[in-house]
């Protein structure tokens, strides 16, 4: 059974950092490319990050400068550093897992920017 779980959101004040980590179970997490996206309300869930499976990373332009994904594949986890945070980056985060004929998503993490 296929598992991404998300963890490490909350609310933060504007300026503030939060590390998110998705924790994956039931798939090669190597080989996968990993990604973490957004959706706020009202909106389509939109791209944030990604990093392939041999550490090439992506960057939506609103999270360049400030945002950071990582992978530790010794512990199937995914990470995303985000600082600077804008009341507009409050949003429900999924982590995914992809490769070409086969995606999973995890459930999502509330981050709430807001002073």
């Amino acid at each position: 059974q296929v598992q991404l779980v998300e963890s490490g959101g909350g609310l933060v004040q504007p300026g503030g950092s939060l590390k998110l980590s998705c924790a994956a179970s039931g798939i090669l997490f190597k080989i996968y490319t990993m990604g973490w996206y957004r959706q706020a309300p009202g909106k389509q869930r939109e791209l944030v990050a990604s990093i392939t499976s041999g550490g090439i990373t992506d960057y939506a332009d609103s999270a360049k400068g400030r945002f950071t994904i990582s992978r530790d594949n010794a512990k199937n986890t995914l990470y995303l550093q985000m600082n600077s945070l804008k009341p507009e980056d409050t949003a429900v985060y999924y982590c995914r897992a992809a490769l070409p004929m086969q995606t999973y998503w995890g459930q999502g993490t509330q981050v709430t920017v807001s002073s």
